[in-house]
């Protein structure tokens, strides 16, 4: 167990997520300094004593659980596939909205009747009789026990790589494989499919924490609420538009009914009004309201529809305490 006093992070230091993940926490007001690709501590200048420790992601699940790192961000394959049950680790988030991939199983385009799951327990059955095993290429054997197990498919043996796992059928050292794959691309290209109901499981990248490190020191306690709030925040304002619009009232009293009686509130916030100033005795007022981003056109037409203009619609950075009664997120 380490002993530095500050709350340390690991995140990916090569590889498909380490880009994605320095963007991300940018993205999220928490730019990492990294003086040059050789140094494995960074910091986050904003944050004073938190440290950024680079690490392969193979190995970010391991130092989250021996405290050589408080939070991570990693893959949440990776995190099942490796955690140990006893140690003190948890997912605070397992959508970061980045890094999404699914664990599927991969066949031969020769087995042209196995289309799905099922079809693979009944030639799995045929080599139980013949007395074979289906031998299943993959880097992750945990998970791929775990879900054939799942669906009733025992008669299997797990060939452990390291290196690229498409070309094992062809090459004669695996029947089939249990890979990563984001497009499908990569296994077609090597003759390869996927099956109906053959996703192990969906992916993307998650933040992971050492329970005992953070809940034990008040000042890590402290610096992960803060990281933890500003990432849940960004993630939660990219659902929402704030928009904003000019609207000419009698009075403020007068416009609030209008809005009250007019507006649907299922997907819209009850808007802020402000007064700008007086025009021929009619006052002008500036309505503000947080808006559903997938109704953005029906609110915007609604809020037309009452005789507002120079609408204009930001995507906020931060979102920070959305009321349950205002917008459901979903």
């Amino acid at each position: 167990m380490k002993t530095n006093p500050n709350l340390t992070i690991a995140i990916p230091s090569n590889g498909a997520l380490y880009e994605p993940t320095l963007v991300f926490l940018s993205e999220c007001g928490l730019k990492v300094n990294r003086e040059n690709n050789r140094r494995y501590i960074a910091t986050i200048p904003f944050l004073p004593g938190v440290d950024v420790l680079f690490q392969r992601s193979s190995d970010i699940t391991g130092k989250v659980e021996d405290g050589n790192a408080d939070l991570g961000i990693v893959g949440y394959d990776r995190y099942l596939e490796l955690k140990t049950n006893n140690k003190p680790t948890m997912v605070l988030m397992n959508q970061l909205g980045f890094g999404a991939c699914s664990l599927a199983i991969g066949i031969p385009d020769s087995w042209v009747d196995v289309t799905s799951i099922a079809d693979l327990a009944e030639v799995a059955a045929e080599f139980r009789s013949n007395g074979m095993t289906i031998r299943v290429a993959t880097k992750f054997p945990r998970l791929t026990e775990q879900f054939f197990m799942a669906n009733s498919i025992s008669n299997f043996s797990i060939v452990p790589s390291s290196g690229t796992l498409e070309i094992a059928p062809e090459m004669g050292f695996a029947d089939i494989i249990s890979d990563i794959t984001s497009s499908g691309t990569t296994m077609k290209e090597n003759r390869l499919k996927t099956l109906s109901g053959g996703t192990i499981i969906k992916s993307e990248c998650c933040l992971i924490s050492n329970n005992i490190s953070i809940s034990t020191d008040s000042f890590k306690s402290e610096a992960a609420e803060q990281i933890i709030a500003m990432i849940k925040a960004n993630i939660q304002s990219k659902n929402f538009y704030q928009v904003k619009a000019n609207i000419k009232s009698g009075s403020l009293s007068e416009l609030t009914t209008l809005i009250s009686t007019s507006l649907k509130f299922d997907h819209i916030s009850l808007p802020t009004i402000s007064e700008i100033h007086a025009v021929n005795d009619t006052n002008l007022f500036e309505i503000t309201s947080l808006i559903d981003k997938k109704n953005l056109m029906e609110s915007v037409n609604e809020i037309s529809s009452l005789g507002a203009y120079n609408i204009t619609v930001e995507q906020p950075k931060y979102l920070f305490k959305l009321p349950d009664s205002d917008i459901q997120v979903n």
